[in-house]
């Protein structure tokens, strides 16, 4: 007869074989972040973001494990946020068009950005440039990589620091889901 001790080691060693140890998660680079096919179905970070400056209107979607975040925290690794950019439609006489609600309204889809965060992603940042753990991709708006100079997506989102975790419309997102 078995021991309880050999049964409890040969349970425990059985156990072991059985669970393979968990993949490591690749540190992704800037350009490596890939654009979800399904990101329209995701919760709403913000929508019709007005940039007249830009001639642009936007639209910023978020994974359900960003959308979890709570103010005045970091968004937790493996959040992932993609943004529409879209030309605002002009008048013949080169104005921006507006909609009834005062809006610009939106054109032709321009590109896509994403953005991703996880533990040690964007190690490879040039220098002075680290975001955080974030990287970011771009596409065109027929879904294939473009070529954008990802320097200007971190120039663009280090100046927010850590304290809105590098991330634009960080407080307006919080008040919006307040409402």
């Amino acid at each position: 007869m078995k021991s309880l001790h050999t049964i409890l080691i040969g349970a425990f060693l059985s156990s072991c074989a059985q669970t393979p140890p968990p993949a490591p998660v690749a540190k992704l680079k800037d350009g490596e972040i890939q654009l979800a096919a399904d990101y329209k179905s995701w919760p709403v970070f913000l929508s019709g973001v007005q940039r007249p400056d830009a001639k642009q209107v936007r639209d910023i979607y978020i994974n359900t494990v960003g959308s979890k975040t709570t103010a005045g925290k970091p968004f937790p690794n493996g959040t992932v946020s993609v943004m529409e950019l879209y030309k605002a439609k002009e008048n013949a006489d080169g104005t921006l068009s507006k909609g009834a609600d005062g809006k610009l309204e939106k054109g032709a889809l321009l590109k896509v950005f994403v953005m991703g965060k996880g533990d040690g992603w964007g190690e490879s940042a040039p220098a002075g440039m680290k975001n955080g753990d974030w990287v970011y991709s771009a596409y065109f708006a027929d879904g294939k990589p473009a070529p954008d100079p990802i320097v200007a997506c971190r120039s663009c989102h280090l100046p927010l620091g850590e304290t809105k975790d590098f991330v634009h419309r960080y407080d307006e997102y919080f008040q919006a889901r307040k409402s």
